[in-house]
Parts: C-alpha cells; sequence; structure tokens
C-alpha cells in the first residue's frame, strides 16, 4: 500500500503478486466435544462468543432469551453455562436456578453489564458457586480461561484445522467504487500509535476527501488469475458470518465488550475491506478500494493534484517503490506528514463502511497488525457516533427512528456517557428524553436540523444508551 510507514513484513512481501487475509470459514470440533451454554441478548456479542469458545474446542448453543435458554437446555443438556444477568425476558440468576434444577451441580459463570461491584461477585459466588463473575467490557480470553478450568476442551487446539479452510480475501486487487460517491468530513485531530507504540496526537486542520477523481492509468494493476474460493453458506458450523445491513455499530461494541483481537471482514460485491482490532478498539484498516489507496486519498483531500499523483506512480512502478516515498523524495509530501495522513486514510476506511447498509461480515481472531503498524487510538464510541453523524442518510436515521417513538434510557448501556464526546446542545436534549416525549417533540425541542437530531439520537440508540420505548 502507498505510503504506509512500518508495515508489518506480510504486507510488504516483495514476491507477492496479492494479499491475502484468512477469515475462519469454519471450526471443526472435535466429535464429543463439551457441550456449553452461552447466553446473551446482544446477538453480535453472542455470535463473537460462540465462535470463540468453539475454536477452543466446545460445542456452543447460544441463545438471546432467558426461555428460549431453557428450552435448548432440556433438549441439548450443556455441560457448563454462560450467562448474562440482565436479559429481556428474565434476570440471569433465575434461569440459573432453571438450570440447576435439572443439573444442581452445572458450572456457571456471569456476565453483566449493569451489576457491577465486589458485591454482586460475592452474591454470584455465594448462592450459585459461580466459577466466574465478568464486568463488561471484559477480556474474552479470560472468561475462555475460566471455562478451561471448569470444562476443559476434548482438544484444545481443535480450531487449528479451521485455517486450512480461509476465505482469502484478495486485498491488492483494485476495484472502483460502483454507483455515486459522496464527500467525507474527517476532523483534523487524530491519535496514532507508531514503532515502539509511542502515541502522538496529530492536530491538523480538517479534511474533506471528495469523490474519486479520473483514476490514472498507471494506478490500476491487473487482476491476480483465480480467485479466492467460495465462502461456505452462512449456516455453515462454526461459520460466523452474517448480512452488514445496520449492525456496523452492534459489531464494533462486540469487540470493545470482549476486549477481543481479531478481524471484521466486510465485503459488498467486488469491493472488500478489512478492520483489525486490538483488545477490542479498532487500530487498523485496509480495503481493495481504488479510491481507499494512499495515493487516491491524498488527492481526495486536495494534499496533492491528479497528475503528481501520476506521474509519481510511473517513477513508483518503474524503480520498484512506493508511491509514498516518491512523494516524499519530490517534496510533495513532508515524511512528518505521512504518518497524519496514513491515520487519516485508515479513519477514512472505517468510517466508509457505516454507509454500507447491504453487504456481508465475515469474523476472525488472528491478529495480524503488528507492533510496527501505525494504529488508530480512537474509542469505539466516538467512531460510532462519528460515523452514524457522517453517513448515514435522512431515510436511514428515519427508517430506525419514527416520529412517534418515544426513547428513554437504557437500562443496560454498552458504553457510559463519559465515554461518548457530547456537543452541548446534545447533553442539554439527554434529560429530556424519559420515554414521555416522542421524537417529533424532542426534535422541535433540540431546534436543530432534523437529520442532525436524528443522527444523534440513532447514535445513542446504536451505542445503547437509549432504548426505544415498548
Amino acid at each position: 500500500m502507498e505510503g504506509r510507514m512500518h508495515l508489518p513484513r506480510w504486507l510488504e512481501h516483495p514476491g507477492a503478486d496479492c494479499l491475502t487475509l484468512p477469515f475462519a470459514s469454519g471450526t471443526v470440533r472435535p466429535a464429543m466435544a463439551p457441550r456449553i451454554l452461552v447466553v446473551d441478548d446482544n446477538q453480535e456479542l453472542l455470535s463473537l462468543l460462540t465462535q470463540l469458545f468453539e475454536e477452543a474446542g466446545y460445542e456452543v448453543i447460544g441463545a438471546s432469551r432467558g426461555k428460549q435458554a431453557v428450552e435448548l437446555a432440556k433438549a441439548q443438556p450443556p455441560a457448563a453455562a454462560v450467562l448474562d444477568i440482565l436479559l429481556p425476558d428474565m434476570m440471569g440468576y433465575h434461569l440459573a436456578d432453571a438450570l440447576r434444577k435439572d443439573n444442581p451441580q452445572l458450572p456457571l459463570l456471569f456476565i453483566t453489564g449493569v451489576f457491577k461491584g465486589g458485591k454482586h461477585a460475592v452474591e454470584a459466588r455465594t448462592k450459585y458457586q459461580a466459577a466466574g463473575y465478568f464486568e463488561k467490557p471484559f477480556e474474552a480470553q479470560k472468561l475462555l480461561e475460566a471455562m478451561t478450568k471448569v470444562l476443559p476442551p476434548e482438544k484444545p487446539a481443535a480450531a487449528a484445522a479451521s485455517l486450512q479452510d480461509a476465505f482469502e480475501v484478495e486485498l491488492d486487487i483494485d476495484v472502483e467504487e460502483e454507483g455515486p460517491q459522496d464527500a467525507m468530513e474527517l476532523t483534523g485531530r487524530i491519535k496514532v500509535t507508531g514503532g515502539g507504540n509511542i502515541t502522538a496526537e496529530i492536530r491538523g486542520a480538517n479534511l474533506t476527501a471528495s469523490p474519486m477523481q479520473k483514476v490514472p492509468a498507471t494506478q490500476v494493476r491487473p487482476p491476480t488469475p483465480g480467485r479466492p474460493p467460495d465462502p461456505p453458506p452462512a449456516g455453515a458450523p462454526g461459520s460466523r458470518r452474517g448480512e452488514i445491513r445496520d449492525n456496523l455499530p452492534s459489531l464494533l461494541t462486540a469487540f470493545y465488550l470482549s476486549r477481543e483481537t481479531g478481524e471484521l471482514g466486510v465485503q459488498k460485491g467486488k469491493v472488500k475491506k478489512v478492520v483489525y482490532f486490538e483488545k477490542g478498539t479498532p487500530v487498523f484498516a485496509l480495503s481493495n478500494l481504488l479510491a481507499d489507496r494512499f495515493g487516491q486519498f491524498l488527492v481526495r483531500v486536495g494534499k496533492i493534484k491528479p497528475e503528481q499523483l501520476q506521474d509519481a506512480s510511473a517513477v513508483a512502478a518503474q524503480s520498484n517503490r512506493r508511491t509514498g516515498d516518491v512523494l516524499v523524495e519530490r517534496g510533495l509530501l513532508k515524511d512528518t506528514e505521512r504518518l497524519y495522513y496514513v491515520g487519516q486514510q485508515v479513519k477514512a476506511v472505517i468510517y466508509s463502511l457505516f454507509a454500507w447498509d447491504e453487504g456481508t461480515y465475515v469474523l476472525s481472531f488472528r491478529e495480524k497488525a503488528s507492533a510496527e503498524s501505525i494504529k488508530l487510538d480512537v474509542h469505539p464510541a466516538n467512531l460510532i457516533v462519528r460515523g452514524i453523524k457522517k453517513l448515514y442518510k435522512p431515510e436511514r436515521l428515519r427508517r430506525l427512528l419514527q416520529p412517534e417513538d418515544r426513547l428513554i434510557p437504557a437500562v443496560a448501556p454498552a458504553y457510559q456517557l463519559n465515554e461518548v464526546e457530547l456537543e452541548r446542545w446534545e447533553a442539554e436534549l439527554l434529560p429530556k428524553i424519559d420515554g414521555n416525549r416522542t421524537v417529533a417533540e424532542l426534535l422541535a425541542f433540540a431546534n436543530r436540523p432534523e437529520h442532525v437530531v436524528y443522527g444523534f439520537l440513532v447514535a445513542m440508540m446504536s451505542l445503547g444508551i437509549l432504548d426505544k420505548r415498548g
């Protein structure tokens, strides 16, 4: 990728014709894998935890409601259970009582986003002899370790076999985006971590990434012969795929709540993008879309002109160098600026996914961004808020929220308000949201453009801070 600094070796292999990233297409479990029950009403977090346990060698039955979990447990008795304490139809403790009727010695692990503090953990361990009590956000690997202590998997290394059936995403074959593009506004402040884990906050002018201009011929490389293997059916065992629809905020939140390290691959037609996470935070992204490449990004934000990129690209191709290096050599890009613009480019790739309401996603838990990579340092809550505000169209916002809807503060928010950067009018509007006023009434009170208020309210719903009143 042109202009990237400190890229890991797997991105700079000189002999590689294309960049391939494996996504787990299915997990091969031993025939007698121990069965566990996992219950959480956050569907994306449930999916993420299910895959985590399956790759560790367990058979998982998942449920998002207490009654559903009881029925599943009767049909397929689990050997251990992971229970969210606050479920839509019952308390996790009541579910624990129901499960223990059939198996008094059933090992239990509790997870919670509400009942935090030592008192609750002590009560869970005293009354239920809980093997673990995890407060969201928690480290999913710690949850897995607690499970292996009470119920060791038959063959912990069985998940390695799934790598042989990887879904390889070719990211070095550039494609052009179909349909009209919109300009993207990018704030000038950015925090990045470079080599040596040195974090820097860089402040620059706000940027506008305009739609891509005509592509210089030297920028397009011919497709590599062959194609990646077809992904397995969505319902294949161990497969963690789904339709993206409006699920991107929930997927980002699932990584955050579980503090997971891994990848989220998203595909729409020929366009493929990957977001990398470290301990629940999105830190890096790649794309095979031509407009997302570093040189084109510099053109889109007005840093260089198309003809300058075309000339630099030709020189880079002849000398087998990166275009970014040529731009620095010619004084069109300062070496100190490259870190800033690469960070903004990565941020733009992630933001662009908020505009997608169709396509598929794949979850994977392998670390691909090395410690030498340039990494973003951005809280997922603020990424979600800005992504929705920037890229959700008014018609999409109105589909998700109607004028007659009434909103209430959520009982179990995924994020705390002190983690979210609010504008003054937003902070003043939140106390008015108590379930008594309709969205139309809140709109009148806010005295802001309709799409602005809707964007804020939908963002708060996506963070789990607000809920629709039933």
